[in-house]
């Protein structure tokens, strides 16, 4: 929709684009809170457990950075994982002066139980879309949070179809998150 009309003015606040995409968002995590509660994890905490898991973090500052969170959210985020027995908080021994974030048995427990939660929570919210509706819907969104100077590629060329948003190899990983959890 690059015409150079400004759609904001031509719709109203509640069947806007940013409404969709806010409800949406709700949605969701309201729907992946009722399915990793069991684990005793929020869907906010799930990308902290993944990240560990996948070694795609494994500080608290590359945490904050990949998850784009502030410090003092991340580490409150960190304290309840902690307190509930999914992480520990250990110095590295390379470095003591940096903190390195490590799953317990039950965080790992948790990671592995995860993907397959997520997909059952995505494919029944799905449900009804044919694939090549789930991919377009994937890149214009990709397209979307691109247009964001700020925000850096959504996913790396190997983990999105047919490459990252802007079309290259993709870029650092960045989710966009709110900060709660």
């Amino acid at each position: 929709m690059n015409d150079g009309s400004n759609v904001s003015s031509k719709v109203g606040v509640v069947p806007s684009l940013g409404y969709f995409l806010s409800t949406a968002r709700n949605v969701l995590a309201a729907r992946m809170d009722r399915a990793v509660a069991p684990l005793g994890l929020t869907s906010s905490q799930i990308g902290v457990i993944l990240l560990l898991w996948y070694e795609r973090a494994r500080t608290p500052n590359e945490m904050s950075r990949v998850l784009s969170y502030d410090t003092g959210s991340m580490t409150r985020m960190l304290d309840r994982l902690e307190r509930k027995g999914f992480l520990l908080r250990q110095r590295s021994q390379a470095d003591r002066r940096v903190v390195e974030l490590v799953l317990t048995p039950l965080g790992r427990d948790a990671a592995q139980q995860l993907p397959a939660a997520i997909a059952a929570v995505m494919d029944d919210q799905l449900r009804g879309f044919s694939a090549e509706e789930v991919t377009t819907l994937v890149h214009l969104l990709q397209r979307f949070i691109a247009n964001d100077a700020e925000t850096g590629a959504v996913c790396t060329g190997a983990e999105c179809p047919g490459g990252a948003a802007d079309g290259s190899s993709g870029k650092d990983s960045n989710d966009s998150n709110t900060g709660n959890d």
